[in-house]
């Protein structure tokens, strides 16, 4: 957090002329109000939330309204509480007024209700970030910070008015985010809400409805754009608020989102559920990959996945054949004609295990009905319940049903995959079969995953019949003491009235449900990523296949996505357009951006990757790098491997270089270890490729030597076995 009680910049000797103060005494004025204003802020957020944490809970609405004000108080005081001055992005004067108006990462006014940071996301904050010379949006100049250990370390002005700013801008011959990309990256993706461009703006205020398509290549700031719309979007759009669901968004793996993690948080955000593919399944974690490439196509297809459906429905249709249910008091005959009116009882689109519950209800009211005789309605039912021969038979006809168990079948009863999949050829249905039904691959995930949604969770169901079963036993209890009571109040003659009052109240169905233990019921904490989310965002969406997208789809069925990519760096291919792709799977409504400017990786390594994929993808989008690195690419011998990332680090006191191709080699606190397809997403300052040419063949190949030269962002070293 920045010190709120000393001045905010700290130029170094060679900035001096920075430090004049005609060009920051405004500045720093500014930011003495902001420091009081903060520190009064959080005083009030904190002494606001104590009062409502002491105030009573309340019931039904009234609860929930608490919640959800010590819910917003709480974000509120987290995010004031993250930062210090360093709140403040920037400002920009208005070619009218003159006035600077200041861009936070939050809104912040003070108490005589004085604007003195404008949050990032409104739109009044859009020329902060869009402003160009060709298109000034209103501006006549613009000041971004950086922000180095809390106090500003460096500053950028840029006019675009050519009047009136002589001695009030300290101009560079560089803008604020070209002097950024030449900074030491760290295990953590740093803050660049900065120095966000105008062509990223673009994107990210772009409306949420439909799928939004962000195409670029390395190095364009695709993450940036997805990471920064899921904060902006939250903020700006009131459908897509935590209460309607929120924002989940999705990486391509684990170490992208250790990278990203602190992303979020700094932009005030802290509500988006982030995850990978894997992370939605629960067998995602051991998951392996699949052997054979044959097999992993044809799990990959969308149809494979609506076959669940019919897997499903085999364990869904009513017997064919009646029987006779034996009570106390009467045998009573069940058709097959029943058993279909009961089957029809469950309700369309209710998961399996659910239905069930609503099926068996309904196959107890049919025999209920059917009963000829005079048992009571409740002795009736509770000897129904406890029938073994009818539980054993509805069982049997509608069982509960587990995704792994249903799934394993598939690969192990060819008849059972021929019936759902009837257009797999034999020699298809034999490649899938496997002897360990459950040894499960990241291909198998799709499945899994649709076969859990349409069955739905099957403890759900049992804890749903231990529920009725538990209030049906406090009831029962409840009712014996309730009968007592009113003998005992008949018995005494209370309240004047022969205890009729108390006995209307103790009758009546209100009394009873308050006379429920809550305590004795089960609770289950909801699953996060189940959904159904607002909007969903993924990055690395290339990567996706047909299967795989279907798992998405399911959770967000208004179908609003940000979906980034780069069909260059697909390993599998991408040979279609991203509006023929995404209509197959399932979208309707499609826009596409581009992004195409390279910030990321200097020309000289540019220069060196463009004719890798080139060679297999000739249309590829490879973007146009913007910076020189002033370093060319080097190449030698693997043996060297251990002098360069020496000779590097005693050179280099900060940033962080990766190893990528040598699973020998052993990660240290600042050289990461990783495989081409695990690099995807992060940037290094330094990378060493070993031996690329063993990548792989044919476009997997080239595609994970392309994505590995362009982690790099200062220097890049290619070394191969003699």
């Amino acid at each position: 957090m920045t010190p709120l009680n000393t001045g905010a910049f700290d130029l170094p000797e060679r900035l001096s002329h920075k430090a004049d103060p005609k060009l920051i005494a405004g500045d720093e004025r500014h930011f003495a109000a902001v420091a009081e204003c903060l520190e009064q802020s959080i005083a009030e957020v904190s002494d606001r939330l104590d009062a409502e944490r002491r105030a009573p809970g309340g019931l039904g609405r009234g609860a929930m309204d608490r919640d959800t004000e010590i819910h917003r108080l709480t974000a509120r005081l987290r995010a004031l509480r993250r930062f210090g001055l360093d709140v403040c992005l920037g400002h920009m004067v208005g070619a009218d007024d003159g006035e600077p108006v200041y861009v936070g990462r939050l809104g912040l006014t003070d108490s005589t209700g004085q604007r003195l940071l404008l949050d990032w996301r409104s739109p009044a904050a859009e020329p902060f970030f869009g402003a160009t010379h060709a298109n000034p949006m209103g501006l006549a100049s613009r000041r971004r910070y950086r922000w180095t250990r809390g106090r500003i370390s460096d500053y950028w002005d840029e006019v675009f008015a050519a009047d009136g700013f002589a001695g009030h801008a300290a101009l560079d011959d560089q803008s604020a985010f070209i002097a950024s990309l030449g900074g030491n990256r760290s295990s953590r993706m740093r803050d660049v809400l900065g120095t966000i461009q105008a062509d990223q703006d673009a994107v990210i205020r772009a409306g949420s409805r439909g799928a939004l398509v962000v195409d670029g290549g390395p190095g364009t700031g695709k993450t940036v754009v997805a990471l920064h719309r899921s904060a902006y979007l939250l903020y700006s759009d009131p459908r897509l608020g935590h209460r309607r669901g929120g924002v989940l968004f999705v990486g391509p793996h684990r170490p992208y989102l250790a990278y990203v993690a602190d992303v979020l948080p700094s932009l005030g955000e802290e509500g988006v559920q982030t995850c990978t593919l894997r992370d939605l399944v629960a067998e995602g974690a051991e998951a392996g990959a699949e052997a054979d490439p044959e097999a992993a196509r044809l799990k990959s297809s969308a149809a494979l996945v609506r076959a669940i459906e019919k897997a499903v429905a085999f364990y869904e249709e009513p017997p064919s054949e009646g029987m006779t249910v034996t009570t106390h008091w009467s045998d009573i005959p069940l058709s097959a004609d029943d058993w279909a009116v009961a089957f029809e009882a469950a309700e369309p689109g209710a998961p399996h295990n659910e239905a069930r519950e609503q099926v068996w209800e309904e196959l107890l009211t049919i025999l209920t009905e059917k009963h000829d005789g005079d048992a009571p309605p409740a002795l009736l039912r509770k000897s129904l319940l406890q029938n073994r021969e009818l539980a054993t038979a509805f069982n049997r006809a509608w069982p509960l049903l587990e995704a792994a168990d249903l799934v394993g079948d598939l690969w192990t009863v060819p008849a059972y995959l021929r019936m759902c999949a009837p257009w797999l050829k034999p020699d298809e249905v034999t490649l899938l079969q496997r002897s360990q039904a459950q040894a499960w691959t990241v291909s198998d995930l799709p499945l899994l995953d649709a076969a859990r949604q349409r069955l739905g969770d099957p403890e759900a169901a049992r804890r749903t019949r231990r529920h009725k079963a538990v209030l049906a036993a406090q009831r029962e209890r409840m009712d014996h003491v309730v009968d007592n009571l009113i003998r005992a109040v008949a018995d005494s003659g209370a309240d004047g009235d022969d205890g009729e009052g108390l006995v209307t109240m103790l009758r009546g169905e209100d009394a009873k449900v308050s006379l429920v233990d809550d305590a004795e019921l089960p609770v289950v904490d909801p699953d996060l990523l189940a959904g159904p989310f607002a909007h969903v965002v993924v990055d690395e969406a290339q990567e996706l296949t047909d299967a795989e997208w279907q798992m998405l789809l399911l959770r967000c069925p208004s179908r609003s996505f940000t979906i980034v990519g780069d069909r260059a760096q697909a390993r599998h291919g991408f040979t279609e357009s991203w509006r023929e792709r995404l209509g197959r799977i399932g979208f309707d409504r499609i826009s596409l951006a581009s992004l195409s400017i390279n910030y990321r990786t200097p020309q000289e390594i540019m220069t060196e990757a463009e004719p890798v994929v080139r060679a297999v993808l000739p249309d590829a989008n490879v973007p146009v790098s913007v910076r020189s690195g002033g370093a060319p690419v080097v190449h030698g011998s693997v043996t060297r491997l251990h002098a360069v990332l020496d000779a590097w680090l005693a050179e280099h006191a900060e940033g962080i270089a990766c190893v990528i191709g040598d699973p020998t080699f052993r990660a240290t606190p600042r050289v990461r270890s990783l495989t081409p397809e695990l690099s995807k997403g992060l940037e290094f300052d330094l990378v060493v490729l070993v031996d690329p040419q063993k990548f792989g063949e044919g476009v997997q190949g080239a595609v994970d030597h392309y994505v590995a030269m362009t982690r790099a962002t200062q220097r890049l070293v290619v070394l191969t076995t003699p």
